[in-house]
């Protein structure tokens, strides 16, 4: 069985820990049901990436209260670009599935959506 990346992003108000595991578990939630992924053995692996301005908690801890118990997770910082989207989340799933790539359905949240204005038409 082939193995995909599904990419996901969101953005936050403020570094503070239960904002960041709301809006991770509301972007992981969106990226399961719109990829039709209800078993978390689907899941190879996840990476999450915050920007430099979060640092009150690990993103990952959202996907543990959901049940990505055995999923192995990694938390990392993403490349602080000048200017770029600030307080922002970012994941890469890697998903054991027969889903073409085309139809795999890369999910943008928030002031995410900014990122990549190509993918919102779709959402």
């Amino acid at each position: 069985m082939p193995v995909r990346g599904i990419r996901g992003a969101t953005t936050v108000d403020a570094d503070v820990p239960d904002e960041i595991r709301a809006a991770t578990r509301e972007l992981l939630e969106d990226v399961l049901q719109r990829n039709r992924i209800s078993d978390f053995d689907e899941i190879v692996s996840a990476i999450f990436t915050t920007t430099d301005d979060l640092s009150s908690t690990f993103p990952a801890e959202a996907a543990r209260t959901l049940g990505m118990t055995r999923v192995p997770l990694l938390c990392a910082r993403e490349i602080p670009v000048p200017n770029s989207q600030p307080r922002c989340i970012r994941v890469l799933l890697h998903v054991n599935t027969e889903t073409p790539t085309a139809d795999i359905v890369h999910v943008y949240l928030r002031d995410a959506k900014n990122l990549r204005q190509d993918m919102n038409a779709a959402q």
